[in-house]
């Protein structure tokens, strides 16, 4: 059994949940502000030690078409620094569509705007996890 982590990343705030290889599901965790445009790195320190992930997975933003979007280099360089802080491997999977079924996923509008960001990372997780099987 794995346990992951995965990530919605944007530049204001990255969405994270958590899941297992076991069950295949994931479950939302936080949503995290960036500081001064970096990532929280403090807090996301904090989830991995608690956490103990055997991976990381992040979400790469692509339109409908599946082209990746203006923020899909950023994307690229957080998955890399990821890896490179906390030594764990960090994949990466086409996000499309997840805040839209996360909207979905809710039923109701969420009370707060970071509820969505981490349901979508959620989404990202299993749909990793699914293609993993």
């Amino acid at each position: 059994m794995a346990t992951l982590l995965g990530f919605d990343f944007g530049t204001a705030k990255i969405g994270i949940a958590v899941g297992q290889t076991v069950t295949g599901t994931a479950t939302p965790l936080v949503t995290l502000r960036t500081v001064g445009q970096q990532p929280d790195w403090t807090g996301i320190g904090e989830l991995i030690r608690a956490w103990q992930p055997d991976a990381l997975v992040v979400g790469l933003p692509c339109d409908k078409e599946g082209v990746e979007t203006e923020v899909a280099p950023r994307a690229k360089r957080f998955a890399r620094q990821l890896g490179g802080r906390f030594q764990l491997p960090v994949h990466m999977i086409d996000e499309r569509l997840t805040s839209m079924a996360a909207r979905s996923s809710l039923g109701r509008r969420p009370k707060r705007i970071e509820e969505l960001d981490a349901v979508a990372a959620g989404l990202i997780l299993e749909t990793w996890l699914s293609e993993q099987r």
